[in-house]
């Protein structure tokens, strides 16, 4: 391949990227039959020159797109919106092309939704503010999540500031992916998220905690009224381990899963115990020990028993911290019993 191939090839592939779509899907969410589906998709002139929209093409005749025809100035933005018929039941997903001058590359858009003959909506309570955003939780779980499975948490969210809005997840770890339908909420009405894990993105058994950031717009600031916790528990895995082994494996026994903390005579620190006890027929390991929430400090003065070995788990509270906290105050433990490999420790004050 000559150079000057090569340069023509980067100036195509520049002059791509520079016709960008500030929002490449649009989801309309719930469509009713037979009401056609709008969606405005803003895309940016970022080339140097003036542009027009030369071609566009759909996937079919159910899609029809109106876009300017006329000159498109360097560095301005103009609209494209590309509208569904609604007249076939169940889900969409429409793709256009929108082919500018100067580039063999197009700005690809998509369009999808679900067309219903009636809107069903949310009809639980929706307790929690994000910023200015109603929803019905502030807090994810995805428990005993196995390696390689793509679990997903529903978060029902509703408009009610006096504009429309256009949600967005911010501060997403690689392991996390969120989906807002429709993209476009109106006032007065309902969204869902949808928040997908990657646990093949998971390096570490046990809990892996972070917070991700519900914004009403592209760009919206973080802060921590619009907190969302996400943890999730990724179990180990035993499928390998022949009958022999299973027969020999190690089988922990606690004298509790539950530590009942008095909080009456007025202390802030609080202190109980439990043991724990290898059944089994080889060494029990507790390879992790975390705790969901802040407040809580526990110490174990062994991590590896051989069979019928025992050992002491001492948890301290701090009454004041566990006031602060989203979720139940539990202790996590992961250990080698294929039978039990996640533990379960609640700790309740009274």
């Amino acid at each position: 391949m000559t150079a000057s191939m090569l340069l023509f090839m980067t100036c195509a592939d520049v002059m791509a990227q520079q016709v960008v779509a500030l929002n490449n899907v649009t989801d309309c969410g719930q469509v009713m039959f037979q009401s056609p589906a709008t969606a405005e998709f803003e895309i940016r002139n970022k080339s140097g020159r003036a542009i027009r929209v030369s071609d566009v093409r759909v996937g079919c005749g159910c899609t029809e797109v109106d876009y300017p025809k006329t000159d498109i100035a360097d560095g301005s933005v103009f609209t494209v919106k590309v509208t569904y018929d609604a007249r076939t039941m169940g889900h969409f997903n429409k793709y256009v092309d929108i082919y500018t001058t100067g580039s063999e590359e197009p700005v690809m858009l998509r369009i999808k939704g679900n067309v219903v003959r009636e809107v069903v909506g949310y009809s639980g309570a929706y307790d929690y503010r994000l910023g200015d955003i109603s929803a019905d939780c502030n807090d994810i779980e995805f428990d005993d999540v196995n390696s390689g499975e793509q679990p997903q948490k529903k978060i029902h969210i509703l408009n009610t500031t006096s504009e429309p809005i256009q949600p967005v997840v911010m501060h997403l770890p690689d392991y996390l992916t969120a989906e807002v339908s429709p993209s476009k909420i109106l006032t007065g009405r309902q969204g869902v998220v949808t928040l997908t894990l990657d646990s093949r993105k998971l390096h570490n058994m046990g809990l892996t905690q972070t917070s991700v950031y519900l914004g009403a717009f592209p760009g919206d600031k973080v802060n921590a009224k619009k907190e969302i916790s996400v943890s999730a528990v990724l179990l180990p895995k035993f499928d390998n381990l022949t009958a022999s082994q299973l027969a020999l494996a190690p089988d922990i026994f606690l004298s509790d899963t539950d530590i009942v903390l008095d909080k009456s005579k007025g202390k802030n620190k609080l202190k109980g115990e439990l043991v724990i006890r290898n059944d089994g027929g080889s060494t029990l390991d507790i390879k992790s020990l975390q705790m969901f929430t802040v407040g809580l400090q526990v110490s174990l003065n062994k991590q590896s028993l051989a069979p019928g070995e025992t050992a002491k788990l001492k948890v301290t509270a701090d009454s004041k911290l566990l006031k602060t906290a989203r979720s139940k105050p539990r202790i996590l433990m992961i250990t080698n019993d294929p039978d039990m490999p996640k533990v379960i420790i609640n700790v309740t004050l009274r």
